[in-house]
């Protein structure tokens, strides 16, 4: 198991002080240095904290991330491989992770809603999940769709992660290898220090540096850092608010997903009228709502493949 802490100008200055206890400097003009420690300091030390005060101003400010995410939605046709570039915004108090299509259709029909424009989302297909950590919590916010209905579930989540000494590169960064067990899965990731930001895509934290790459035993889910951008203004993810929101904990989650999985339409009785279909035909609400859920649970038995599978246990 790994125990880090979040990296912070405050804690920064404590390590300086620490290390350097009683360092007296005086740096006027014409003037020499005068430099006393209890214990000799290094060259090398200096380096190294010089070095981390670089490292942590440098990535002080709002970064994006982009990862490739490869899935495999289902466990019976591993040849079928999705792949989806997915962004992960470090901010001031926290991370914002989503899909890079759903996020610029969701912009687009909020830039059409300021018009008064009613446009409808993108018609392809694209993750529709967000998660937003926080640097100081183990609790996570993971936000997600159940047909029309949005959820907004909370979840504590805490890594054990074992560090290994296998090393490689990505990117030109030096990474290192780590495993851990996380929703039914046994995952490998690869982080590095040269970036010393504790989290990465999806609910993936607590290593100490930033998650290059992660990938499961299976390999039927993994994400792999593509590119790295500045963002200058802050960053606020649009919501139409056209959704129904239901907050829940990720235990009460769990049974209201086991359910929908089993009976994705139970939740649209009452809510969908009689109609007429494109033939002229008169469909009560009832069979509507049969012919959706057909329709729901054929994509659902080709969706088995889930990054959490003890969510389906």
């Amino acid at each position: 198991m790994v125990k880090t802490r979040p990296i912070s100008f405050l804690y920064l200055i404590a390590s300086l002080l620490t290390e350097a206890a009683s360092l007296f400097i005086s740096i006027n003009p014409g003037i020499k240095y005068y430099i006393c420690f209890p214990n000799l300091i290094t060259m090398k030390l200096i380096q190294t904290l010089l070095l981390f005060l670089i490292s942590f101003l440098a990535y002080g400010q709002n970064k994006q991330f982009l990862y490739e995410y490869r899935f495999i939605p289902d466990s019976a046709n591993k040849a079928d491989v999705k792949s989806e570039i997915m962004i992960l915004n470090i901010l001031k108090d926290r991370s914002e992770y989503y899909s890079s299509v759903r996020y610029a259709s969701d912009s687009a029909q909020a830039a059409d809603f300021k018009k008064g424009i009613n446009s409808m989302p993108a018609n392809v297909e694209s993750v529709n999940e967000r998660v937003t950590k926080y640097p100081d919590s183990n609790q996570l916010i993971h936000i997600l769709f159940l047909v029309w209905d949005k959820y907004k579930v909370k979840q504590d989540v805490d890594f054990k992660w074992k560090l290994t000494n296998e090393f490689s590169k990505i990117l030109n960064y030096d990474v290192q290898k780590a495993t851990t067990e996380f929703g039914g899965r046994n995952w490998t990731a690869w982080f590095t220090k040269d970036i010393p930001i504790q989290d990465g895509p999806y609910k993936f934290k607590g290593l100490p540096g930033l998650i290059l790459k992660v990938e499961d035993g299976t390999k039927s889910h993994s994400w792999k850092l593509e590119g790295i951008r500045s963002i200058q203004n802050e960053f606020v993810y649009p919501d139409l608010g056209q959704y129904r929101i239901t907050e829940l904990h990720h235990d009460q989650f769990v049974k209201k997903f086991k359910n929908y999985r089993a009976n994705p339409t139970a939740d649209l009785a009452g809510r969908i009228p009689d109609q007429i279909d494109s033939n002229g035909n008169m469909r009560t609400s009832a069979e509507v709502i049969r012919e959706i859920n057909r329709q729901i649970m054929a994509k659902l038995a080709q969706d088995n493949n889930l990054i959490e599978l003890n969510t389906l246990k």
